[in-house]
C-alpha cells in the first residue's frame, strides 16, 4: 500500500512556509495580498473538473499566508522563523503520525507488500482540443513524476463516459506546480 509523504494541501502549506522563512511582517502581508489575488483570479476562472484544482491550491496558500501573518503579529516576530511557529511544528508531528498510522493500517490488513512511501508532486497539465476555437483544458494532477501525470491525463481524456470523450486533446504543457522548484525535493 502506498503512503504519501505529503498530501496536496500539505505541499501547498509547506511551500508557503519555506517562502516565508526570513521575511518580515510587511513582506508576509504583501505575499498574503498577492495570494488573495491569485485565489480571486482562480475563483473567477472557468471551473476545473477534478478533485484538485487551481482554486484549491490558491485557497490553501492564501489561508497559510494569512495564518503566518497572524502568528508573526501575535508572537511579535521580526522575521518569520518556522521553528518558532507552533503550528508548523505540530503539523509536522501530525504528518509523521499520519504516515505511521497509514503504514500500521496496511500491516493490520495483512498486506504482504512492503509499505511504499510515495513522494508525489502537483503538476498542471494543459491540453488543447482538436476543435478550433475551443478553450484549452487545464487539469491539476497529483503524481510521482511528469510522465506519470501525463499518463494519468491521457487516461482521463480517453475514459469512457468522460466529459472529454467527444473530443481529441493534445497535451501542450506539463508544469510542476508544487513543490516549487528547489523547495525540498
Amino acid at each position: 500500500m502506498p503512503v504519501y509523504e505529503y498530501h496536496p494541501d500539505e505541499l501547498a502549506q509547506i511551500s508557503v512556509v519555506r517562502q516565508a522563512h526570513g521575511l518580515d511582517l510587511d513582506a508576509v502581508k504583501a505575499q498574503w495580498h498577492a495570494a488573495r489575488e491569485r485565489e480571486e483570479h482562480a475563483f473567477a476562472a472557468p471551473p476545473e473538473a477534478g478533485r484538485l484544482t487551481a482554486l484549491d491550491i490558491a485557497s490553501w496558500q492564501h489561508i497559510e499566508w494569512a495564518r503566518i501573518a497572524r502568528v508573526m503579529a501575535e508572537l511579535q516576530m521580526a522575521v518569520y522563523a518556522p521553528d518558532e511557529d507552533p503550528r508548523v511544528v505540530r503539523r509536522e508531528e501530525q504528518r509523521a503520525q499520519r504516515m505511521d498510522t497509514e503504514a500500521t493500517w496496511d500491516e493490520q490488513a495483512g498486506s504482504i507488500q512492503p509499505v511504499e512511501v510515495r513522494r508525489h508532486r502537483i503538476y498542471r497539465i494543459t491540453a488543447r482540443p482538436a476543435a478550433a476555437g475551443e478553450p484549452p483544458l487545464i487539469r491539476h494532477i497529483f503524481a510521482a513524476s511528469a510522465s506519470a501525470a501525463v499518463e494519468h491525463a491521457h487516461a482521463l481524456f480517453r475514459r469512457p463516459r468522460s466529459i472529454y470523450q467527444d473530443g481529441e486533446y493534445r497535451i501542450t504543457s506539463v508544469e510542476q506546480v508544487l513543490p516549487e522548484s528547489g523547495d525540498f525535493f
